[in-house]
């Protein structure tokens, strides 16, 4: 796959699936926008980028801010004049029951993995259109089944599959696809960011050794290939998909 000559927009893109996507994108001749909230580490991967020779931008902010949508696609616009992909990365999660989701959790839940989703699409429309580009939105396996004790965040990604196959058949004649991704457990930074500690993040990906039937937790590279793929030329005929990526774990019941 080839993205030379195209600029794509990448969310949540200091670390994770989010960074991996990026540097991935670049490594195939994209000109890329990097959007985070740490300002410091977010010039730190656009340089590493350019020193390996790829063109980056950042645009750094937090995705929820009311400004951001049209701060970022300004930022593509200048930088690169076009947007042809945008990749939705950006996601929080935190635990909660039922009974122990406040009011707070759950705006900052839907405002983070769903509605920042939504502004950013909404604002890059217009330029999607223009290029006949693709949108992919990182989901989870969360959207896809249920599981207890993460409430908020399981009723968020199963909105961002519906975002995306509403978006998929609105967008569909403008010509830009819109598709998502739903990994299972991938070492990244997110649960971390959650409140775990070492010793319970540690204990938590060991066993997820046992949920997931391929044996093992995922890395951002086993789903960053698919997220290129759905934004390459070679997925042409593919919209409103949700496809999971988590080593069989959609397959499995709650355990």
């Amino acid at each position: 796959m080839t993205f030379s000559g195209k600029a794509v927009v990448v969310t949540g893109a200091t670390s994770g699936i989010g960074r991996a996507a990026a540097e991935a994108f670049a490594r195939e001749g994209a000109s890329v926008v990097l959007v985070a909230r740490r300002a410091t580490l977010l010039d730190q991967v656009v340089d590493g980028i350019s020193g390996g020779g790829g063109r980056a931008a950042a645009c750094a902010g937090d995705v929820t801010d009311d400004a951001s949508p049209e701060r970022v696609v300004q930022t593509a616009i200048e930088q690169f004049g076009r947007i042809d992909v945008l990749v939705n990365a950006a996601g929080i999660i935190s635990t909660g029951t039922i009974e122990s989701t406040t009011d707070a959790i759950w705006d900052r839940m839907m405002a983070v993995n769903l509605r920042a989703p939504f502004r950013l699409m909404r604002a890059a429309a217009p330029h999607l259109a223009e290029r006949k580009g693709a949108v992919v939105n990182v989901s989870s396996v969360n959207g896809l089944r249920s599981f207890p004790g993460v409430l908020a965040y399981c009723v968020s990604k199963a909105a961002v599959d519906q975002l995306t196959r509403c978006a998929a058949l609105e967008m569909a004649p403008l010509g830009v696809r819109v598709n998502a991704v739903n990994p299972g457990v991938t070492v990244t930074n997110l649960h971390r960011s959650s409140g775990m500690d070492e010793a319970q993040y540690a204990a938590f990906l060991e066993r997820s050794k046992t949920t997931h039937p391929l044996g093992r937790p995922g890395q951002p590279e086993d789903v960053v290939g698919m997220i290129l793929f759905l934004a390459s030329e070679r997925a042409s005929w593919m919209t409103g998909e949700t496809i999971p990526i988590d080593g069989g774990r959609h397959l499995t019941c709650a355990r």
